[in-house]
């Protein structure tokens, strides 16, 4: 018994040991995070941007609607008033 006793006296020191993160792995794993932003930064300003325009857009073609609805009341206005002069004026003559 002597002998599983000092594996298991060893295997227990062996547990109690603790691994630290080495400098190689702390590198590598700085360097993979610095790569990976390098990845999904640019990308998250383009959609960032892309998002920002697309609401600009969407403002500037709600008030070009606007105002060409306003330009047809104002043609059918005018339309009205030269009706209203060619027809009536020549009748007040």
């Amino acid at each position: 018994m002597s002998e599983k006793d000092e594996l298991l006296s060893l295997h227990d020191d062996e547990q109690k040991h603790e691994t630290n993160l080495s400098f190689k792995t702390l590198l590598i794993s700085l360097l993979t995070f610095a790569i990976v932003l390098c990845f999904f930064l640019p990308k998250i300003y383009i959609a960032n941007q892309i998002y920002y325009i697309s609401r600009e857009i969407t403002e500037i073609s709600n008030q070009r609607d606007t105002l060409l609805e306003e330009n047809r009341a104002l043609k059918s206005q005018l339309e009205n008033l030269k009706y209203s002069i060619t027809i009536l004026n020549p009748l007040s003559q």
